[in-house]
């Protein structure tokens, strides 16, 4: 990271000093001399987490970095007064179209959820070019190829594998651990 005055420079961005225009790629370009030469200095850049699993909120002042984890787990809403918050759905009163609460709570998804979510469609996704075959199989009793029907375990057994884990996961770190474990 590069502070010009106490300021972070963004990379790939162009900027002034004492009236002299730097291009964007300046910074890229340069050597450590030049870039001392108008009082820029480097400092290591702070950590940055994964933005899958955390807010990342930068900011101009120390620390130039936030890192904020995300919900791990569903959150059903409630409003300011603690009552339970509805989905809204299109309805009417005296004659008019209005939003009206449903019946369904409304719930933010957690990060386990929607890893999950996302282990199913990547399962799905893999599985869906083989499902001829099965359907064949069902309707004209014409055999699966012993390496494919190996290959579709596999997959269940890796999709199932994840679900589990992710479900146990007691933090962040936890699931980011999980999710660097996949086996596709």
């Amino acid at each position: 990271m590069f502070l010009l005055n106490s300021k972070p420079l963004r990379l790939g961005a162009a900027f002034t000093v004492d009236g002299t225009q730097y291009s964007s790629n300046w910074l890229r370009s340069s050597t450590a001399e030049q870039r001392a030469s108008i009082g820029i200095t480097e400092i290591p850049d702070p950590f940055r987490a994964d933005d899958r699993f955390y807010y990342v909120t930068e900011q101009d002042e120390a620390p130039y970095i936030i890192n904020t984890p995300k919900l791990l787990e569903d959150r059903e809403e409630v409003d300011e007064e603690g009552n339970p918050m509805y989905v809204k759905v299109l309805g009417e009163v005296d004659g008019e179209p209005v939003m009206v609460d449903s019946d369904e709570r409304l719930v933010t998804k957690g990060l386990k959820s929607q890893w999950i979510a996302q282990v199913k469609t990547t399962a799905g996704t893999m599985l869906a070019q083989t499902d001829w075959m099965v359907i064949r199989k069902a309707e004209r009793d014409v055999a699966i190829p012993a390496d494919v029907v190996a290959k579709r375990a596999a997959i269940i057994a890796e999709a199932n594998r994840l679900e589990v884990a992710i479900a146990a996961c007691a933090d962040i770190e936890a699931l980011i651990a999980v999710v660097g474990t996949q086996r596709w």
